[in-house]
């Protein structure tokens, strides 16, 4: 398969077949969460129909309930490329899980350890690690550059020995830049310093191998990449076992379990593994890991493509100002952020809304980011995703309406 057929695939989104006022709604708001196939409403739907119950019991409905989170397990290591399921901790979303994280690392560091995080990550990957201030535990950022790359000349100069934690984005979900990971590992070797990143947006766009990068956990959000909402924790293997995670008497002081608190959501999960499966489906191999990395391919040609599209078409609109880097490299996600003259980011909003276009604005809690790029006064910025479902024909329909509001 070289490339998506858009057609088919927009028959599995039944919220893509809606009109409203009698007009089709266009959803380029896949940054916030992408719409949801029917095979993985089906496995939610299907869950409930026939297996709702808890996990670890002598019936048949318990024993299918652990068949589904097992294989769930499964169905994500092949999708991050992990050493197995015993890897992968589920959630109830990234940023609880990376809460739980910060919570254990505060009774393992020690006053004068350093943490160090950035700029331009999401606050679930800032607030969870300035917690451990309370502690005594240093915790810098490294700064963003203007143009919406992070510094990597202050990343040398404030990683040194007494870090013990890096905690970065592989992409930013405000501008779409693509950072460096690879960079920030080999740093990380050099102090043998644990590194953490997060995926959530990147998972939806590019095919990761953990193993292959050598991070010690990485995060990452099933609703992000047309799954419901669970948060998905992989720990290098015998790492999370070291950690003294919140966990009760009751509960399995083994990973992947120990950080795993409460009930999970059993419907949910079995909507994860769907939409691995869904991913799967559009690609092509033997077996699921080779077939995520075929349909990964054509997925990101596809998206780059139309990105590409929506940044040089903007380009071309006067009063507009797009932020972050341009398309010149495929190392980039198809996320495109704007300000335009005249018109505050919600009003812009608020007019692509009457037309039927699904775009947010504002910091998306990057807000360090847009604080540091001297956006956060007026109101942040525009953003528009591009996912695998958009069509050419909707980014025409973008560009035109943005033009109008102009």
């Amino acid at each position: 398969m070289d490339t998506l057929n858009s057609t088919d695939i927009r028959k599995q989104f039944p919220s893509l077949q809606r009109k409203h006022k009698d007009k089709p709604i266009v959803f380029v708001d896949g940054p916030a969460g992408t719409q949801v196939p029917q095979p993985v409403i089906d496995a939610i739907t299907g869950y409930y129909t026939t297996s709702n119950a808890n996990t670890h019991g002598a019936f048949v409905t318990t024993q299918e309930t652990d068949k589904v989170v097992e294989k769930t397990r499964q169905s994500m290591a092949a999708l991050l490329g992990a050493e197995g399921e015993e890897t992968i901790s589920i959630g109830q979303n990234m940023t609880t899980l990376n809460f739980s994280l910060a919570r254990a690392m505060s009774r393992m560091l020690r006053a004068g350890d350093e943490v160090l995080i950035t700029q331009l990550d999401h606050e679930a990957n800032r607030g969870p690690w300035l917690t451990l201030r309370d502690f005594g535990i240093k915790v810098r950022e490294v700064k963003l550059l203007p143009h919406g790359v992070l510094d990597y000349e202050d990343f040398e100069t404030k990683i040194n020995e007494n870090t013990r934690l890096v905690c970065m984005g592989m992409s930013a979900n405000s501008i779409g830049t693509v950072n460096n990971f690879k960079k920030v590992r080999e740093l990380t070797y050099r102090y043998n310093s644990w590194l953490l990143l997060d995926a959530v947006h990147y998972a939806p766009h590019f095919t990761i191998d953990v193993q292959a990068i050598g991070c010690d956990f990485l995060l990452c959000s099933a609703y992000k990449f047309y799954g419901p909402h669970v948060g998905i924790l992989y720990c290098r293997p015998g790492l999370l076992d070291r950690l003294p995670t919140d966990r009760l008497r009751t509960a399995a002081q083994v990973a992947p379990f120990s950080i795993e608190t409460g009930t999970l959501n059993h419907a949910a999960i079995a909507g994860v593994g769907a939409a691995v499966e869904f991913l799967a489906s559009l690609g092509a191999g033997t077996s699921l890991r080779e077939k995520l990395i075929t349909a990964y391919q054509v997925i990101s040609t596809h998206e780059f493509a139309l990105g590409s599209k929506l940044y040089s078409g903007l380009k071309k609109l006067s009063g507009i100002t797009l932020v972050g880097q341009d398309f010149s490299s495929p190392l980039r996600t198809p996320t495109v952020s704007f300000t335009m003259k005249g018109k505050t980011p919600a009003q812009v909003c608020e007019q692509l809304a009457m037309n039927n276009i699904c775009a947010w604005d504002g910091h998306f809690y990057a807000i360090r980011a847009i604080e540091a790029l001297g956006l956060l006064e007026q109101g942040g910025v525009t953003r528009l995703g591009i996912s695998l479902y958009n069509t050419e024909e909707e980014v025409a329909f973008v560009l035109q309406e943005i033009g109008r509001i102009i």
